[in-house]
């Protein structure tokens, strides 16, 4: 057991690590819209939930490639792996090129679900700056994969630091038109955001192109075969069946959370100011669950890949406990010191952010109940994905977070009218729910039916 625990935790550290500065690109540039005000956050903050929504999804579809190349290394078959990661990253492109289009002109969907004009004007400003980043974004995704598949994390984590320090850095020129440059304001963060996703992209690339090591499995390399074999077009098949559930367990959850962010939206500015500042810092600590999630799966699939019945199941219940422990530690940080950490957003000795103050206060007070089992559920699932067992999570999901969750939350927060408080009880009920079910799930599953 603790042979597993150390496994875990080297390549979990390095992945959470990255999943961690990697969020700090959302939480940047959300410390930095509050130094141009409430109007700025509120607005900014919202087209930073959508754009990181959908890099969410369509980054859950790509990441098949890492169970699939995962099980594929174990099983020794090098080749395999390669083609594996090359189709991920042409179903990266076609997914990416639709979807950049859809963000660039996400303004008029906002007005239609209802948002304020004036807020959907600079939400507008910032995701036409930021949809070019889409693309680059989920081919990162995809190289992530492939080196935590062949337990490479460290490049990972060292490519979205220093991506990180320049996302920071290209923020305060372009917001304030420093050194030479036009004070580009709102849009100059999100410019700045898709600047470091093309430039993490092509770190990864550039370094897994000059790898020997990684030569064998050709990853650039065009295939002298025929443009499309039968035995590509069977990889494809795969990773959509075991992407595109992993995809819908991340809308369905993000989905959620999503829709609580335009119920609040029509609560008020000050309402939407305090969820953006909370779910910011949730997104940015449950990126270390995520990473815990990510090691797992490729421990569960590469053990499964060597048939490994028993270290499977091990594999799986040890990246559980670790997530929930590591969860503990940030829920403790939010009941403790709810202050210090809002005031990373905003002024709290301003008496007019007092209302955003107190209202985040209370958010992140709920928020750090479901830590733990937020952490638990994404984990859970990321051990069932390691199996291949996606659809039926998807389900679960659906279930736990729209059934119970926001059914819950409108409940409390819109019919009984506790507003925002209560649509974040009602996010903490749906994650509990499936943190048992999927949990339920995996120690039930037949570990020798991948």
């Amino acid at each position: 057991m603790f042979s597993e625990v150390k496994k875990c935790l080297m390549l979990a550290v390095p992945l959470a690590g990255a999943q961690v500065a990697q969020s700090a690109t959302g939480f940047v540039d959300t410390v930095m819209m509050g130094w141009l005000g409430s109007q700025t956050i509120a607005s900014g903050g919202l087209g930073t939930v959508i754009f990181t929504f959908s890099l969410l999804i369509f980054s859950g579809i790509v990441s098949a490639v890492s169970p699939l190349a995962a099980q594929a290394y174990g099983a020794g078959n090098k080749e395999k792996v390669g083609t594996i990661v090359r189709l991920g990253l042409g179903i990266s492109l076609v997914l990416g090129i639709p979807i950049t289009l859809l963000l660039y002109n996400g303004g008029a969907l906002l007005l239609l679900l209802g948002q304020d004009a004036n807020t959907v004007a600079l939400t507008e400003i910032y995701l036409r700056a930021i949809a070019l980043g889409f693309i680059p974004g989920l081919g990162f995704a995809v190289l992530k994969s492939f080196l935590s598949a062949l337990l490479q994390p460290q490049l990972i984590i060292v490519t979205v630091v220093l991506g990180t320090l320049f996302n920071i850095t290209a923020n305060y020129v372009l917001m304030f038109g420093k050194l030479g440059f036009p004070a580009l304001g709102l849009a100059g963060i999100g410019w700045a955001s898709t600047l470091s996703l093309w430039s993490m992209f092509i770190t990864l690339a550039v370094y897994i192109c000059n790898q020997p090591r990684f030569a064998v499995y050709g990853i650039f390399r065009p295939s002298s075969q025929e443009a499309f074999p039968l035995e590509h077009r069977r990889i494809v098949g795969e990773i959509f069946q075991v992407g595109l559930p992993i995809g819908g367990l991340i809308a369905v959850e993000g989905g959620l959370f999503t829709v609580v962010t335009l119920l609040i939206g029509q609560l008020g500015t000050n309402a939407l100011a305090a969820h953006q500042i909370a779910l910011q810092t949730i997104s940015m600590s449950f990126q270390m669950a995520v990473g815990i999630s990510l090691a797992t799966t490729v421990r569960v699939g590469l053990l499964a890949g060597q048939n490994d019945l028993v270290g499977t199941r091990l594999a799986g219940y040890v990246g559980i406990a670790i997530a929930a422990l590591a969860m503990g530690v940030v829920a403790l940080a939010f009941w403790l010191v709810p202050k210090s950490i809002i005031s990373l957003y905003i002024d709290i000795n301003n008496q007019n952010n007092a209302d955003v103050v107190a209202l985040a206060v209370k958010l992140l007070a709920v928020a750090a109940i479901f830590q733990i089992v937020d952490g638990v559920q994404v984990t859970a699932a990321g051990a069932l994905r390691g199996l291949k067992d996606t659809r039926i999570p998807m389900l679960i999901g659906f279930f736990a977070y729209w059934c119970v969750g926001l059914f819950t939350g409108y409940t409390f927060g819109i019919s009984l009218g506790s507003g925002a408080i209560g649509l974040w009880w009602g996010l903490a009920i749906g994650l509990a729910s499936a943190a048992i079910i999927l949990t339920w799930r995996f120690s039930t599953r037949k570990t020798n039916n991948y």
